[in-house]
């Protein structure tokens, strides 16, 4: 891998709050920082928009469009540092009951992809469907940069194996998971297990950025696709980059066909 072929990828990981616009400042320094750092791609958290903990009925009210403010915020972000940015948006719904949790890739032209959180976090005493819709089961989002497909994913959604398999299925050398993954037993250990499983089953690299403690678990990675660390962060505000080799995917596929050699797909099943 020469310079000129690496993708800078940063994972930042910060904790978003009930202010946006204070939220949008944090974003603004954290994609300064990895941009300064040879970032092409900036991954922020789920819910990086709007976040309260516990939820409440003020989600509704700073629930946002896909071409609302906050988007149109990450866009100008985006052109100034020449950037893509992926981050967790809370979207309005189709009703007045319930909102979607929703990431957004964006680069200075505008939306890239926009994905709906699949399975949401009805589990370990949370109950995430009370106040947001489910995305429905569509084609995968994924979108193309330096030589390599990205594919989103959120959360929860690592959890389930099935969505990097069709993720993969369509083309992703690389996952993107924004993510709020909640604190507690083990659950750092599951958070690490999960990132590394889903790069090594599906042969692909995975960027993951969480929120810090006391909430989330923080260690916010870039896994490459043999599961090893390239860059991580602790329990900081803070953003880590790493350079990508387009070609690394490639490689380690010939020496692990695993993709090849399956004999099961996967069917979407409705609820």
């Amino acid at each position: 891998m020469t310079a000129a072929d690496a993708i800078g990828i940063g994972v930042a990981q910060f904790a978003p709050t009930a202010d946006t616009d204070a939220n949008l400042v944090t974003i603004a320094q954290l994609t300064a920082a990895a941009a300064s750092r040879g970032a092409r791609l900036v991954v922020f958290p789920e819910y990086a928009s709007y976040f309260v903990d516990p939820f409440d009925h003020s989600l509704l009210e700073n629930a946002q469009d896909v071409d609302g403010p906050f988007v149109q915020a990450l866009r100008g972000l985006a052109d100034r540092h020449g950037v893509h940015i992926v981050a967790g948006l809370l979207e309005r719904a189709g009703d007045d009951r319930r909102v979607r949790n929703t990431v957004v890739a964006v680069d200075r032209s505008g939306l890239v992809a926009t994905y709906r959180k699949l399975h949401l976090y009805d589990a370990f005493g949370q109950r995430e469907s009370d106040w947001v819709e489910a995305g429905d089961i569509t084609a995968p989002e994924t979108f193309e940069l330096g030589g390599l497909r990205f594919g989103l994913m959120t959360c929860y959604d690592l959890r389930f194996p099935e969505v990097g398999r069709l993720l993969v299925d369509a083309g992703a050398d690389v996952f993107l998971v924004p993510a709020e993954w909640v604190r507690g037993p083990l659950k750092e250990h599951h958070w690490r297990t999960l990132l590394h499983a889903r790069a090594i089953e599906n042969t692909v690299f995975v960027a993951a950025a969480d929120h810090p403690p006391p909430l989330g678990v923080g260690c916010s990675m870039i896994v490459d696709p043999q599961g090893v660390d390239l860059a991580a962060v602790g329990t900081a505000t803070d953003v880590a980059v790493a350079h990508l080799d387009p070609a690394a995917v490639e490689r380690v596929r010939r020496v692990n066909p695993s993709l090849r050699l399956r004999r099961l797909g996967v069917v979407p099943r409705e609820s």
